[in-house]
């Protein structure tokens, strides 16, 4: 199928949802039903504060433990509000901030920050102006971000989310509770996929992942192997400090072919990294290449990275030879789901 679909489904009874792009898997997103979901705003109960770390650890409402990092005149026995940023590792806290966002298809409500913001995307004076009038004045001591996707939109669609935001915002920072407590829920793959993916087909019907073969597409990933063309391919592989990237040139030798394989795997690389669910320290060992031919390839990390959603902070070279870069930990790792799926 040609063109961009939202797919909306389920996978081994976890509600799911896929991104097609011309029949290609681009982004998936799977229900986890052990863990916080990311965004989820909680009332949880300080346990333990590392002065020498700047942080706390806390007790969430389902027992698990969360850090939140920065934790400001917070002792234990206390309460404190916190949205979960993203998933844990294997064995460590939820990570968590204390900084809450109410973030709707238009809008984001920001308590504790206020003053109105149009997203830098929109880049039309009259439309930013407009905007600003739009959302008129924030919750007391609260703020607004107006989002790329009110470009488009009509008025009344944003105004209904700025009100639908402003009205959780508020009954959320009012809740006069003192123990653990999950106060509202993060997005499952449905709704995140609708607020998030902006363009595209939504295919909801219940043999929807059979026609598109997401499943088949999901097990194709269980192997670390990626084909980039040419007999050419990359390996991911997870180990317990990073996550390692290996590209290879496969049988072909010419002079040319070191830089094919490099821009065919940094053309993969986020992808392969979104859809596996992959996050911290990732570590690339490109094909040798001289270092004068590695201009292009970077032009074409900061490109795919660049309209990545999942938060990276490219690094850059080291004295080695091999690439690093950082990628925020907000998705459960596929492979775990893979092997609880079974």
């Amino acid at each position: 199928m040609k063109g961009r679909a939202i797919v909306l489904g389920d996978w081994h009874g976890h509600e799911a949802a896929a991104l097609v792009q011309d029949g290609r898997l681009d982004d998936l997103l799977i229900d986890d039903d052990s863990a916080p979901r990311p965004g989820a705003i909680c009332r949880a109960t300080c346990e333990r504060v590392l002065k020498g770390q700047g942080g706390a650890f806390l007790r969430l409402p389902g027992g698990e433990t969360a850090w939140l990092r920065a934790a400001r005149g917070l002792k234990p026995g206390e309460t404190a509000l916190v949205q979960v940023t993203g998933v844990a590792e294997g064995g460590k806290a939820v990570p968590v901030t204390d900084r809450i966002l109410f973030k709707g298809r238009h809008a984001i409500i920001t308590p504790g920050a206020p003053g109105v913001n149009v997203s830098r995307a929109i880049r039309d004076d009259a439309l930013r102006a407009r905007l600003v009038a739009l959302a008129g004045e924030p919750p007391e001591g609260a703020g607004v971000i107006l989002r790329s996707s009110c470009e488009g939109a009509e008025e009344a669609e944003i105004l209904l989310d700025l009100r639908l935001m402003a009205d959780l915002a508020a009954r959320v920072m009012a809740d006069p509770g003192t123990a653990p407590e999950l106060l509202a829920d993060g997005d499952g793959p449905h709704d995140h996929a609708l607020r998030e993916w902006s363009a595209g087909q939504v295919v909801a019907e219940a043999d929807a992942f059979e026609r598109f073969d997401i499943a088949g597409q999901i097990a194709a990933l269980a192997s670390p192997l990626v084909d980039l063309g040419g007999g050419a391919s990359m390996a991911v592989e997870v180990t317990r400090a990073l996550v390692a990237v290996d590209v290879n040139t496969g049988g072909d030798t010419t002079p040319a072919a070191a830089l094919k394989a490099n821009l065919a795997a940094a053309r993969q690389l986020a992808r392969q990294l979104r859809l596996r669910g992959l996050g911290g320290q990732v570590v690339v060992d490109f094909v040798n290449m001289p270092k004068g031919q590695r201009q292009p390839l970077d032009q074409s990390l900061r490109s795919v990275f660049r309209a990545d959603p999942v938060e990276t902070s490219l690094v850059g070279w080291t004295a080695m030879g091999l690439y690093e870069l950082s990628r925020k930990r907000e998705r459960v790792p596929l492979a775990r789901l893979i092997a609880g799926g079974r």
